[in-house]
């Protein structure tokens, strides 16, 4: 096998406690070639719980830069995977110096700093790689809580979550961003998630960009991780609410703000965009109107 130099993309926000576990778990890897090497990039968003803090005292290798806490998730990530290119970042014994030796990465891991990875995980997903070539994307699909898919690849029209095959690898359209694996030559054939999306569609917009380059994507055949998260707060989905907050939820940066949900549905649902485009704020206000009859 060729020499692998990883480039692990992290962000974080006022979870420590989790972000520690995940760089727990990334350490604890085992079934690596003796040739692999990792350089961890986390970018943290502002925390006030002293996630930066903790790393740099707890995980020294990890090269940690602090943003402003207005900085969203893929715009982090962008910053994330700037700074594994700015002298290399490929990677090195987690004992070594912050962002590992300037060596040339060959991979980029995007990682969710709520996963926390098997101990197989790595070396199963730079298998998966080996065995769908370094034109493709690899997806590790993670599970909750309750052992359910919770994260994965996503197929079709309606995004439907792709269960990993257990024996090989499952072709997918796109896919969620907590656990991806890109090689050199297609993060140098797609690039970045594109800076226009704030906090979300950026992965499912950087995979349908992929495979319109050429890039297919696949999941890993067995789950990489798991990902004990806490319920996402109503938001939109507030009982209760009125029309005018249920939509200012909506198109707020953390739900679907109305340019880059503009811009998602023109590149990747044509000629059903304009629909699509005032679907979700008309259900909204639907909602919203339909619940406030029955309070």
């Amino acid at each position: 096998m060729h020499s692998v130099h990883l480039a692990v993309l992290m962000t974080s926000h006022n979870r420590r406690a989790r972000t520690l576990s995940a760089l727990s778990a990334l350490e604890s890897q085992r079934g690596l070639p003796s040739h692999a090497t990792l350089g961890v990039h986390l970018v943290d968003a502002g925390s006030t719980d002293g996630t930066p803090e903790a790393v740099r005292l707890l995980h020294p290798s990890v090269e940690v830069m602090s943003v402003g806490a207005d900085v969203p998730r893929n715009r982090a990530m962008r910053i994330a995977s700037r700074n594994s290119r700015s002298g290399g970042g490929g990677g090195g014994s987690h004992s070594g110096r912050p962002g590992g030796p300037s060596h040339r990465w060959t991979h980029q891991l995007w990682l969710d700093d709520g996963v926390e990875l098997f101990p197989d995980a790595l070396a199963a997903l730079l298998g998966t790689a080996d065995t769908v070539g370094p034109g493709a994307v690899v997806v590790g699909a993670v599970l909750g809580s309750d052992g359910s898919t919770v994260y994965s690849g996503r197929r079709g029209r309606s995004l439907a979550l792709v269960e990993p095959g257990g024996d090989r690898p499952q072709p997918c359209d796109t896919y969620d961003g907590r656990v991806v694996l890109l090689s050199r030559a297609v993060h140098e054939l797609v690039g970045d998630t594109d800076k226009v999306f704030g906090h979300r569609m950026g992965d499912y917009d950087h995979g349908f960009r992929a495979r319109r380059a050429g890039a297919p994507a696949f999941v890993a055949p067995s789950p990489v991780g798991v990902c004990a998260q806490a319920p996402d707060t109503p938001g939109s989905r507030e009982p209760g609410i009125g029309v005018r907050e249920a939509l200012r939820r909506v198109a707020s940066v953390r739900e679907l703000p109305p340019r880059q949900w503009w811009v998602y549905c023109r590149r990747h649902t044509w000629p059903w965009a304009p629909f699509l485009m005032v679907s979700p704020y008309a259900r909204t206000a639907a909602r919203a109107t339909i619940g406030r009859w029955r309070t």
